[in-house]
């Protein structure tokens, strides 16, 4: 039996149609109400009618072939993160929202942790090798931009010596229209939400996180899970986290999923089998340390939604997302580490052992070329060849078992 081939799906005004889904061939649908403000609770009616419309052709009077079976993502308020004051209620209100899922049959909840952006990428428009278009985080841009055009009080300090140089060299070939796309692409704040942060809310953002260490946003989590976990258990809800996309700070704000200490510390801050892991493979990547088949081996009965994303690493920390097999994340050993934790888990009468997978991001290809994307990573051709290579890769590997 397979996993759960699934398909990120934006909403109504997604470029990509639930009917291009059904045509990929996907099942599970993983979607979110990204138009109920963050930290709102999401009422039972809105997930119904929200159900209906995926699972429901009302043009055909015909149920589709697909379900909603992932929460990506069910956000966490910027004040559960910096632990201020009024967490406690905006923590009841995502316990309530799971309440509200869980008495619409949806069980895999993913979020992130992430202070104020979510993935970041300085080009949203790389040259691939093939001439398709690619999504690419450069450090030294990146750079340029903190150093040179957010102007954030202690960049500086925060890059070294080689980093720095590049980065004025680099800065100093802008135009100022060429400023402006850097800032848009990566200020471009929670996917599915259509908005671009300005510079100066990004400063506001970032000054509210002055004095929040690794070690206090990691103590921010573990009472998030502390206060959730057991009300997911009850309702028999996975909670799965997002790693950090890249793997390592930036802007100064710090960064507490990106290793596989840091995602120890997730699963061992409260041991539940509700408590686990977003496995994504393009935000772990990145640095070459994470073993990604060795942490599905070692932490693989934690994994509850899996993304399968390739990178090809460049040097000084940029990178660039390639083909979905291949990259600098050998995909074959990582299919076969999760195949053989599905096995285990049907072997040891666990009722999740169809872990669901989504290809993640896909290149802007062939006639996607001539459209113009609205949610940069998530057009319909890239991610269609990303699901048929994956689908033939754990089939191949389970044939060959």
């Amino acid at each position: 039996m397979s996993m759960i081939q699934s398909w990120r799906w934006y909403g109504p005004n997604d470029d990509v149609t639930l009917s291009d889904i059904e045509q990929a061939g996907a099942y599970g649908v993983v979607h979110a109400l990204h138009h109920i403000p963050v930290g709102q609770v999401w009422t039972v009616l809105e997930i119904e009618e929200r159900q209906k419309f995926i699972e429901w052709d009302a043009s055909k009077g015909v149920p589709r072939n697909l379900k909603w079976i992932v929460v990506e993502s069910l956000n966490v308020h910027e004040s559960i993160k910096k632990g201020l004051a009024d967490r406690d209620e905006l923590i009841d209100n995502y316990k309530e929202s799971l309440r509200n899922l869980a008495a619409c049959g949806i069980q895999v909840v993913c979020y992130n942790f992430m202070p104020v952006l979510d993935w970041t990428r300085t080009d949203l428009n790389f040259n691939y090798k093939d001439g398709s278009k690619a999504l690419r985080f450069d450090s030294v841009a990146l750079a340029a931009f903190d150093i040179f055009i957010l102007k954030r009080q202690g960049a500086v300090d925060d890059y070294d010596s080689d980093i720095k140089e590049k980065a004025k060299l680099y800065f100093k070939k802008l135009s100022a229209k060429e400023c402006d796309t850097l800032a848009k692409n990566i200020l471009q704040g929670v996917p599915g939400s259509g908005s671009v942060l300005t510079l100066d809310e990004f400063r506001s953002y970032l000054k509210l996180y002055e004095g929040i260490t690794k070690e206090k946003l990691r103590e921010n989590l573990k009472y998030f899970l502390q206060q959730i976990i057991p009300v997911a258990q009850e309702l028999n809800i996975k909670l799965c986290c997002h790693p950090d996309d890249p793997p390592h700070s930036i802007f100064g704000l710090p960064r507490i999923v990106s290793t596989e200490e840091d995602l120890n510390y997730l699963v061992e801050s409260v041991k539940s089998p509700s408590n686990g892991i977003t496995f994504c493979t393009g935000s772990l990547g990145p640095n070459p340390e994470n073993d990604l088949p060795g942490i599905v081996n070692r932490l693989g009965e934690y994994i509850h939604f899996v993304h399968l994303r390739n990178i090809q690493r460049e040097e000084s920390g940029s990178f660039h997302e390639a083909d979905h097999l291949d990259g600098s994340v050998d995909m074959y050993k990582v299919m076969r580490a999760l195949v053989k934790e599905c096995d285990k888990r049907k072997e040891n009468g666990r009722s999740d052992y169809r872990i669901p997978f989504r290809p993640d991001h896909g290149h802007q290809m062939l006639d996607d070329l001539n459209k113009k994307i609205k949610f940069h990573g998530y057009s319909a051709i890239g991610r269609l060849r990303g699901l048929a290579e994956l689908r033939g890769l754990e089939e191949g590997i389970r044939r060959n078992n």
